[in-house]
Order: C-alpha cells, then structure tokens, then sequence
C-alpha cells in the first residue's frame, strides 16, 4: 500500500503512521483495545436483518475481529484487506487455518486480497475496526468502501474519537511538549462523510472506555500499541532520558487513591447502508387529464 499525500485536510504524518504498522507487522495479536471494541461492535450485528454473501475486513490484523466475523457469518465468503505488505505477510500466517480446525472442512477461511482486486459492488458488509484514525484522507477512503458495497450493502466502523486521551493532551500543553498525538475526527463529521459519499441512513454514536495502568511505564508500553504520534506539530528533535523521567513523573501524578492511573478514550461507532440507485427521473412529466380529477377527489376535506 503506497503511502498517502501529506497534503490532504486531514494533518497527519503518514511516515509516523507507517512506522507504527511496522511495529505491528510484529505484534502477536491485535491491541487490547481494538479486540474490545470489535466485540462490543460484532454484538450490533444482530440488529442488522442483511445477511451477507462477502465480508470485507478492512486492515484485519490490527482490527482483532476476525474469528468475531466468521462466529457471525460462517457461511459467508470471508476477505481482508491489510495497510502493508509486512502486515499482509504477518496476518496471513495468523489467520492460518490449522489442518484440525473445523473452519478448515466448513471451508470458512480468510482470503487476503488486495484493494484494487476487490470487485466494485461485490461486497454486502464492509467492516472496519479501529483504523480510520489512522487514515490521511479518512473521506475518499470512505468514498472507496461505498463503491465496493453492493447496493442494500453497509459499512460498520470504530475509530477513536476527539475526547481520547484528554489528561495526556493536558500535561503536553502545560509542559510546552508540543502535541502529543494528531487530532482526531469528530463523529458527526465522520457521518457528513458517509453522507457525501452516498450512503444512506448513517448512524453515529459514542463511548467513553477508561483504561487503567498500575505503572506510568506500562501505560506509555501499551500506548505505544496502540498508535504513534502522527501529529505534524509534534516535538521534532529526539527527546533525552531526563525528559523521558519528566513524562513518567507527571502520569504518575494522575494516580488515583487506588494507586491506578486511568486514561478515557472517546470511541466513534458508525454503520450506513448503500442505498439501491433510483431510476432517473424524466425530464418532463405528463398528467393526463382524468388522473388530476381523481387526485383532487382523493384530497382529505379541509379541517
């Protein structure tokens, strides 16, 4: 996957950003967090009536959500979609199917493919946990997902929202460390962008999930995760140990009586359908003379 301009609406690094799928090109599985969302987001299927034929997992790996899918639709033929070619490579032998697992003799296996080989209007569930953050130009990748949808199709997706780490934002600004993270995109923005990009009936909504960490060292571990610092205002030199001790410090500070520091992150859920095409309307209509006398006969008296 090439990377992304730097010169969209959107300000975010993408080399920031590649380097944080490089590291998770190595990660034994998908980040806490991701894998708790996918679950709370996979317990929204049930209220959707589509069943679908082809699930798209939009960066599989990272999103956790694979095995959530296939309990879903295991009749359904299953794609993912990766970032990189490392994560390609690595998510593949994750998802290998042992030669004992009944997935293999039910034939519910995970292809991976890649974006452009994935047939326009082909798709009945495009899913996409926990990575539109991550994305430069998060309205044309949108844009992509609504013409690979086939019509009466939907798209369900997580992301993080604005209201995450707003204690870690604080320390930054009052410590003059620059930003400590890109800016996130609101969820009613996120719902204008499916809005313009044709799909019909978005729905947005929100949670705030609190994580708790008995040490500042592994809350910066499990941080590191989750993302990088893929803000363009970020500090551009390379940070020394004794300012490493001055971060470490102010997060201990957050502590709470029980000794935990706790962190809030603003979760964004969005699904929306693709509407069928409606048939073009003609430029010029014609009434004929009878039709206009029964629709004025058939007009409720006035109150």
């Amino acid at each position: 996957m090439s990377t992304p301009p730097a010169s969209t609406a959107r300000q975010l690094d993408p080399a920031s950003v590649q380097a944080w799928l490089r590291r998770q090109a190595h990660a034994p599985e998908a980040p806490w967090l991701h894998a708790e969302v996918a679950r709370r987001m996979a317990d929204r299927l049930s209220f959707i009536r589509v069943q679908p034929q082809v699930v798209l997992d939009w960066w599989a790996f990272g999103g956790g959500s694979t095995e959530l899918l296939l309990k879903a639709y295991p009749q359904a033929r299953h794609l993912a979609v990766e970032p990189t070619e490392a994560l390609q490579a690595h998510g593949e032998q994750k998802r290998a199917t042992p030669w004992w697992s009944p997935r293999r003799w039910r034939g519910t296996t995970v292809e991976t493919v890649a974006p452009e080989a994935v047939a326009p209007a082909s798709v009945q569930l495009l899913w996409a946990n926990m990575m539109l953050h991550a994305v430069v130009d998060p309205a044309r990748l949108v844009a992509q997902w609504q013409r690979l949808l086939a019509a009466d199709g939907f798209v369900m997706f997580s992301c993080l929202g604005p209201g995450s780490l707003r204690a870690l934002n604080e320390i930054y600004a009052r410590m003059g460390w620059g930003a400590p993270l890109a800016d996130f995109v609101d969820m009613h923005d996120l719902g204008d962008m499916l809005v313009q990009a044709g799909f019909a009936d978005p729905v947005m909504d929100q949670e705030v999930l609190t994580l708790s960490w008995d040490s500042a060292e592994a809350l910066l571990k499990e941080l590191r995760t989750l993302g990088a610092n893929a803000s363009p205002q970020r500090y551009a030199g390379l940070r020394t140990p004794r300012w490493r001790q001055r971060l470490l410090a102010e997060l201990e500070s957050l502590a709470r009586p029980d000794g935990r520091i706790y962190l809030d992150f603003e979760i964004a859920y969005g699904h929306a359908f693709k509407a069928a095409p409606r048939a073009p309307l003609a430029a010029e209509t014609r009434v004929s003379v009878d039709d206009m006398r029964a629709m004025v006969r058939t007009r409720p008296p006035k109150a």
